[in-house]
Order: structure tokens, then C-alpha cells, then sequence
């Protein structure tokens, strides 16, 4: 047995649109299955989804105050009033923030841009930030990715003269901002098509409405945005994804061309991952540990010097982020561990003094991973008495509703249903804790505590081919609500299993079924090596892929998860020198069993401190806690008895055969019939024989080794067929017919014989059916099943 990581759940697609779009746009079951399980069922939605030529953009004044948005910009620029960006510092409000300028500058406005500094003035629209804007001379504001909690903020504005222009795409609270006009996606009266816009995805349609044509080559500037924000990567998010990559990878901005030659990536190369894992967590790392203004003076800029300086210095900041990161979530899972009961908390909120409010959310991020529980993370300021935060959710748990429960001690937050940011007093952390333990528990179950994997559909592997795969590519960009397909792959066999890599910390497995065969590769899997028999039945889920090598193309999955249902054996039968036993073998949990006394101390040396339990007796055997730990059976047992008695009825997940012997009778001759018989006559021929002095000549003559000869004496000794003096064998005279089995030499021989043959010689096959047989209680045992096999011989004289 082996336990996945997660709860595997098998989306269940509507057959029969499945059936009508493979039948309309002659795609394969497969990709139709994905689209019906994304909600994309009809022909009409599944042809825009996967055509890019007939995708297009809404009319951008379909959003509410546009058409007053587009008329005040106008009239700023035609008065020559100064404009001021507002944005933020996240890689969204950079490329907002970077749309805007482009287009005002286009037009020919005096603009400039303003992003707070997360440090020292916190999340969004601030009055000081208004004041100093008022007293430079600006006239009109424009928040992009901002501003829709803002009330306070507006009012000043108002009161200091500013025309304020919202353009916004967080979740509107209860109250909005009393600003000249909001453009926003998702307010309550809008009739906008499409409500999942990113911050840059706005202002890429304001941008749109003040030139009065698309403003393509603002595309892949406004995809880093949308990909980066994590915003459902569907209708119009899905369409500047798809068109900006495109762009991207013939980008003309010479600050992306400087950022991706630090990555060494080729332009051919570039997709949803290059953005999500590359561009933009360096263009994040400006404002995560200082201003954010280096990154859109990266993006902005024409000075191809200048672009070579801003790329190191941001892909530096980067690494330092990176070792930030890494330090503060190190001491908070030691916080969560060492002063929480992890099972009383089912939202963990933890902060401490001196945390960098710039990489929080990276942090509760990585709590959410470790402890699969929605995570608060906190920076505290003591001189103010502020405690800033940033938090991440699990599936089940709304983090913008919740927090809107404890509006009351939250002064500032904002935020999604997965993610929000917040800033409170230091005193009401406890009380915000309470709070949301409270309504956690009233709104998840045990079960939602278990991370889930979704997959997307169960495939065999004669369905998989290099056209299937490659026309999965039609379903990208990747992201929220389009995510990277997943399948999954049950009762596999294990056609080759091996640990690659440096470090031996990666997994290469080859998959079989029937007569198809599939190669996997298991990144940072290497540890399940040793807890994967070769002979199992493997459940394994992960992403289809093309491996091309040498110009051969070859179908792979890139291994996520792996599960074996039911107990393994690992046949270890072949080391007889226990030193050499696999590292797997050798763990410290493990459970060694013993079943002869002499050996009990030779096990140890090497069960690296390890439970050893000696067991001599079926009485012992039945008592031992067999539980899923796995079990070693460290040697050989007298019977087969004992180790039903071990095994019947209980459930181990993996046991380790060694059956270790210092000494085999397996190999040695065990004389049948004829050899009895021979001797006999033998002896009744010649009279008494000197077994001291030739009976290693006999056995030379015969082919016969010299233990077998002794053997034969020794039973005819017990039958009392002969006699023996001083090393010399004599028949008796007189000898009454006996079976060979009432020789208790004989029998010994002849049980350890097939013991051996049995549990020591016998297939992987028949030692895994014997086992399966034992631990489902239907095995017989020995007693019941006979002395099989014992030959009777008769002598006469």
C-alpha cells in the first residue's frame, strides 16, 4: 500500500457533450472532456474557446463611466493639466501602471506615475500621497488596480480639488468611493460581459477607448498582468493571455527582452509559465522589498543600457526575495508548530516583529502548502501598534467574506475569496484569530483539511498517443479556471523503476498495459524508490507531455502523485549479506521481525534502530502488532505456520521478504527413493561399511555429496534398519517395515526442503499469492494440509 498525498476527485463530464463536440469540431474525447469539464459545453462556446482567430474584445464602453473616464482624460491632455498614475505594487498594478503611462504619452500627456511604498505607506490610495500630488500642481488621478476601497481617500481628494478616476478590479465593498466616475468590472449595475478582468486587464480597456483602436502592442504587457494576478484565465482574460504571449515572444519592450535574456529563455520557448514563474515574481521583488518603481522603469524604458542595469538589479532583488522568503517561513512553521495545537487552529494567523511585509503573502502561501489551512501572515510595527497582513485560503473557506465578518477590527483590507491583504491593531490579533476559528469551524468539515487534487479525467495508456497530446496545447494558457490538464492513470504496471538526478532525488518510472507502454518522470520524487515494488499495480496521476530527445518524440507523464492500493512485497530474498540491503530498508521506523533466537542480535546490527520483535512461538506470532509500518521478515521461520500465524487477518502496507538463512539445505542433495533403496542393498550386499574410512570414496562413486550419505545412515539409524559402532554401518538382521517419515531427521530435512523451496526459492508470484492468501485468512495450515510430498519406503530382508 501506498497513500497519495491528496484526495483524488475525477471530474465526471456530461457524455453526451462530449459526444457532440468530438462529433462538431472533430477534436478528440479527451480534449472534449476537458472543455465540457471547464464549463465550455456548447459548440458555439468550445469553437471561440479553442479558435484564436475568432476571439476578440468587448466594446471597452460597455463598462459603466467610461465614456466620462475617456472625456475628463481628454480634456486634461487638451488642457495640458498634469495627470498622476496611481498604482500598485504587485506585478498587476505594475503593468496597469506601465498601460497607463504608455497611452497618456501616446496622447501627449504630462503624466507621471505614483506607486506607494508598501513599507512606509502600506496597501492603496493614501491622503498624504493626495496632498503631495495637490501641491505639485496634478489635477486628475487615475488609480489603476486600486482604489475601489478607497472612501476615505476620495473624500480628500474632493476636498483638496482632484478629479479622481477609479479603475479597479478587487471585490467592492458595502461602500464605494465618492470619485468623478469608477470603472469596474463587477459593480453591482454593470452590464459589462465579462466581470473577471485583472487590474491591467481595466486598464488595457481604458487604454482601449482612448485610442479608439485595439492597443495591441500593449498585449503581452496587459498578459504578464492577467497571468500574474491569477484571475480565472477564461473569456477576455483568456483572449489577452492568449494574443499577449503571442506578442511576447516578439516583444519590442527592450526591458522584457533585457529580463528574459537573464533567464536564458528562448522566444520560442515563452508561455503562461514563463510569465508566472519568471517575469513575474522579479517584477513582484521590486515592491516586495523596496519601490516598485524600478519595475515599471524596466518596462517603461527605451535605453537599452538602462534595461541592461534594471534587469540585474531586479533578477537580484529576486534572489534575495527568495532567501527572505525562505528564512521568515522557516521561523513561522516553527511558530505554528511549537506554540499552536495545528489540529485547534483551522486558521493560522501568526506574525512576529521585524517580518518583511513585502514577502508575507509568499510566506502564508507556503503555510497554506505545509498545513493545508487558510493562513494569516503578520508583520508587526510595535511603534505604531500595527500589525500588517497578507493571507491565503483553501477551497471552502471565503477569505473576503470572513474577514468582511471582522470588518469592525479591520480597519484596511482588501481582497479575493483566496487571497486578501489586511491591517489591524496588534492588540485585536487574538481577537481576529477567535473570530475566524469560529467561523471555520462552522463552515469546514474534517475532510477539508485533506489538500485536493482535481483531475480532469481517467485515461488508459493505449489512449495516448502524440496527437492526443499535442492537441492539448489548444486548451492554452494555462491558469485559474483553465488549469494545466490532469489525468489519471489506474492499475498500471511497473515496466522499470529507477532514481535519476544528482542527488538521486528524482523518479523515472515506465508504465504498462496491456501492450502499451508510457515513460514517467517524477520530479523531487526520488523517496518513493524504495516504497514502490517493481511487481505492484500503480495508480499514478500527473501532466501529459511530448519528451523529444535526438529528434524522436516520445509521449511522458510528469509524475504528481502516486498511489498502490492494497499491500506490497519487496523481495529481498537474493541479499544474503544484510549490510548491502537497500537505504529504504534500513529506516529507523521500520519493523523487524525475527523468528530464531540466534539471529536476533546479528538483525540488530543492522535494523539502524529499528523495532525488532523476536517471535518463537505461533502465540507470539498472533500477538504481534502488525500495523502499516512497513515489516521486514528478517529470517527464515521453522514453519509456514508461524508466519500465517504473523500475517492472517491483519493488514501491514509493505513487507520486506529477506528470509535471511546463514545456511541452506535447499541446495544440498535431498536423496529420493532410489538413493534409499541403493544404499540398502548396498549394505545388505557388502555387510558392515566403515562410513569413517571410505565413505567419502562412496560418495565419489556415486556423485553423491558426503552429507548425503550421512543422511541416509542416520535415518536407517532411526528406523532401526541399521546399526552404528565406531563409524561402522551394519544392517540389522531382522528389520520391520517403516516409512521413511518416522525418521525425525527426515522429517526435519524434508520441511526445511520445502520451507525453502516455498518461501526462499518459490517466484515472486507464488510467494506474493501464498501471502495474499494468508492475509485474507483462506490459507490452510500445514497440519490441515498434510504432510505432502513424504515418501514411504518398505524393506524387507
Amino acid at each position: 500500500m501506498l497513500k497519495s498525498k491528496t484526495r483524488w476527485v475525477v471530474r465526471q463530464s456530461d457524455q453526451e457533450k462530449v459526444n457532440i463536440l468530438v462529433e462538431e469540431l472533430k477534436v478528440t474525447p479527451l480534449v472534449a472532456s476537458l472543455l465540457v469539464n471547464r464549463g465550455v459545453d456548447t459548440v458555439e462556446e468550445a469553437r471561440y474557446f479553442l479558435f484564436e482567430k475568432e476571439q476578440g474584445f468587448h466594446d471597452p464602453f460597455l463598462l459603466k463611466g467610461m465614456d466620462l473616464a475617456v472625456a475628463r482624460i481628454k480634456e486634461a491632455i487638451a488642457n495640458g493639466e498634469q495627470i498622476l498614475i496611481f498604482g500598485d505594487y504587485d506585478a498587476d498594478g505594475v503593468t496597469s501602471t506601465t498601460v497607463m503611462m504608455t497611452v497618456l504619452r501616446d496622447l501627449g500627456a504630462q503624466v507621471e506615475y505614483y506607486i506607494p511604498n508598501r513599507f512606509t505607506e502600506g496597501y492603496g490610495p493614501n491622503i498624504p500621497a493626495f496632498e503631495y500630488a495637490a501641491d505639485i500642481g496634478v489635477k486628475l488621478i487615475i488609480t489603476v488596480d486600486t482604489g475601489i476601497a478607497a472612501v476615505n481617500e476620495a473624500k480628500a481628494a474632493k476636498d483638496l480639488g482632484l478629479d479622481l478616476i477609479i479603475t479597479d478590479h478587487h471585490e467592492p465593498g458595502p461602500e464605494l468611493p465618492e470619485a468623478l466616475t469608477i470603472i469596474h468590472p463587477k459593480l453591482e449595475d454593470s452590464v459589462y460581459p465579462f466581470r473577471d478582468l485583472a487590474g491591467v486587464g481595466v486598464a488595457f480597456k481604458l487604454a482601449h477607448a482612448l485610442y479608439g483602436d485595439l492597443p495591441e502592442h500593449l498585449l503581452e504587457i496587459a498578459a504578464i498582468g492577467t497571468i500574474a494576478d491569477l484571475v480565472p484565465l477564461k473569456g477576455e482574460n483568456r483572449t489577452i493571455a492568449k494574443k499577449g504571449i503571442k506578442k511576447l515572444r516578439a516583444t519590442k519592450f527592450i526591458g522584457l527582452q533585457e529580463l528574459l535574456k537573464r533567464g536564458s529563455i528562448e522566444a520560442g520557448a515563452i508561455n503562461e509559465e514563463t510569465i508566472g514563474f519568471f517575469i513575474a515574481p522579479r517584477l513582484n521583488a521590486a515592491g516586495r522589498l523596496d519601490s516598485a518603481d524600478p519595475a515599471v522603469a524596466l518596462l517603461l524604458t527605451e535605453d537599452r543600457i538602462e534595461a541592461e542595469s534594471i534587469a540585474e538589479e531586479i533578477d537580484n532583488m529576486n534572489k534575495d526575495r527568495q532567501s527572505i522568503v525562505n528564512e521568515i517561513a522557516q521561523k513561522a512553521i516553527e511558530e505554528v508548530e511549537t506554540n499552536y495545537g495545528i489540529d485547534d487552529h483551522p486558521v493560522i494567523v501568526v506574525g512576529k516583529e521585524g517580518w518583511n511585509s513585502g514577502v508575507i503573502g509568499i510566506v502564508a502561501s507556503k503555510l497554506v502548502e505545509k498545513f493545508y489551512r487558510p493562513a494569516i501572515v503578520l508583520s508587526y510595527d510595535p511603534v505604531k501598534g500595527l500589525a500588517k497582513g497578507s493571507a491565503r485560503s483553501i477551497a471552502g473557506f471565503d477569505l473576503f467574506k470572513n474577514l468582511s465578518e471582522c470588518r469592525d477590527i479591520l480597519p484596511h483590507f482588501g481582497g479575493h475569496p483566496m487571497a486578501a491583504g489586511m491591517t489591524l491593531n496588534i492588540s485585536d490579533v487574538n481577537e481576529l484569530r477567535e473570530r475566524l476559528k469560529v467561523l471555520a469551524d462552522d463552515q469546514l468539515t474534517e475532510e477539508d483539511f485533506v489538500p485536493i487534487t482535481t483531475l480532469d479525467k481517467q485515461v488508459a495508456l493505449a489512449d495516448i498517443d502524440l496527437a492526443s497530446i499535442q492537441e492539448l496545447d489548444m486548451l492554452a494558457p494555462y491558469g485559474m479556471d483553465n488549469p494545466k490538464p490532469k489525468v489519471v492513470i489506474e492499475r498500471a504496471g511497473i515496466k522499470a523503476i529507477r532514481k535519476i538526478g544528482a542527488n538521486q532525488n528524482h523518479l523515472k518510472m515506465t508504465f504498462e498495459q496491456d501492450s502499451s507502454h508510457l515513460d514517467g518522470i517524477g520530479f523531487s520524487l526520488g523517496h518513493l524508490y524504495d516504497q514502490i515494488s517493481p511487481e505492484a499495480s500503480i495508480n499514478v496521476i500527473g501532466e501529459l507531455s511530448i519528451n523529444e530527445w535526438n529528434n524522436i518524440k516520445k509521449p511522458q507523464i510528469f509524475i504528481h502523485d502516486v498511489a498502490i492500493e492494497g499491500w506490497q512485497l519487496f523481495d529481498i530474498r537474493g541479499i544474503k549479506n544484510p549490510a548491502k540491503l537497500p537505504e529504504g530498508v534500513k529506516q529507523a521506523e521500520n519493523h523487524w521481525i525475527v523468528f530464531n533466537e540466534e539471529n536476533v542480535d546479528f538483525i540488530k546490527q543492522y535494523a539502524n534502530g529499528g523495532h525488532v520483535s523476536y517471535v518463537p512461538t505461533l502465540e507470539d506470532a498472533m500477538k504481534t502488532n502488525m500495523s502499516e509500518d512497513p515489516i521486514i521478515l528478517a529470517d527464515l521461520p521453522p514453519s509456514k505456520d508461524l508466519l500465517a500465524g504473523l500475517l492472517q487477518g491483519k493488514q501491514p502496507g509493505r513487507i520486506y521478504a529477506l528470509f535471511y538463512k546463514q545456511d541452506s539445505d535447499f541446495f544440498s542433495t535431498m536423496p529420493n527413493r532410489d538413493h534409499f533403496k541403493w544404499f540398502y542393498a548396498f549394505l545388505a550386499k557388502k555387510g558392515p561399511f566403515d562410513l569413517k574410512k571410505h565413505g567419502n570414496d562412496l560418495a565419489k562413486h556415486k556423485g553423491w555429496s558426503r552429507d548425503s550419505i550421512d543422511f541416509i545412515s542416520t535415518v536407517f539409524f532411526e528406523l532401526d534398519f541399521v546399526t552404528i559402532k565406531s563409524g561402522v554401518i551394519s544392517l540389522q538382521n531382522t528389520a520391520n517395515k517403516r516409512d521413511l517419515a518416522d525418521s525425525q531427521t527426515y522429517r526435519q530435512k524434508q520441511a526445511s526442503y520445502e520451507l525453502e523451496s516455498d518461501l526462499l526459492y518459490s517466484s515472486y508470484g507464488q510467494l506474493k499469492s501464498w501471502f495474499d492468501e494468508v492475509i485474507s485468512g483462506s490459507v490452510e495450515s500445514e497440519e490441515e494440509m498434510g504432510k505432502n510430498g513424504l515418501e514411504t519406503i518398505h524393506y524387507n530382508r
